[in-house]
């Protein structure tokens, strides 16, 4: 028989779900604890890269300031400037018409509406980070409950930015009613993730209730 693991800790194994069912107002706090303990091994590791991760053409992680990296709505990559203006000047010195992206080649859309379709696309294939930009963009709209929508489902698929902004939305009350313990939530998958803002939030957060330590 092949034993089943127990899905929030690694201390016991199961032979059916009836066997996992019996035994869990044994184990339930000492799961508890064990489950608490591996998420905090988690929250703790160094992260390899940050939330942004590597630009895909030099392979060196990705800025932190949005400003110096450029995203790619045809492929959903996301370029640091560098390889951006090196793209740009081959384009010049070859004296093509169109710039094409520097990672799949496709020729870049000349108008805002030609950035928003392919924008949609990648929405269309559960991109997280073109649906965390259209998010963004309901956000800064001023429609908070759309924005809320987005954002959820970003982080449904592992955007860490997404998580980071969930917990300010819970932490304000915006487009959804405060919650801390939600809000909390989000900021430890957004520090996982290797969000710094979402690690520097949780310190702060941990110094008020007094937990220095951590």
């Amino acid at each position: 028989i092949k034993l089943k693991e127990y899905d929030d800790c690694d201390l016991v194994r199961y032979c059916s779900e009836k066997c996992q069912e019996d035994h869990l107002p044994q184990h339930e706090s000492v799961c508890k604890e064990r489950a608490a303990e591996l998420r905090d091994e988690i929250l703790f590791r160094q992260p390899e890269s940050s939330h942004l991760g590597d630009c895909p053409i030099c392979c060196l992680p990705l800025p932190l300031n949005h400003q110096n990296s450029v995203p790619y709505f045809c492929c959903g990559k996301i370029i640091c400037i560098g390889c951006d203006y090196a793209n740009t000047l081959v384009h010049e010195r070859e004296a093509r018409l169109q710039q094409t992206c520097p990672f799949c080649r496709h020729p870049t859309p000349l108008t805002l509406e030609g950035t928003n379709k392919n924008k949609m696309k990648r929405v269309e294939k559960n991109d997280p980070v073109a649906i965390r930009e259209i998010g963004s963009k309901y956000y800064n709209n001023g429609d908070r409950e759309r924005a809320f929508e987005y954002f959820k489902k970003a982080a449904e698929l592992g955007d860490a930015s997404a998580h980071h902004e969930l917990s300010i939305m819970y932490q304000k009350g915006e487009g959804v009613e405060k919650d801390e313990k939600k809000e909390l939530f989000h900021l430890v998958e957004a520090a996982i993730g290797g969000h710094p803002d979402a690690r520097h939030d949780l310190a702060v957060n941990e110094g008020r209730n007094g937990r220095c330590d951590r």
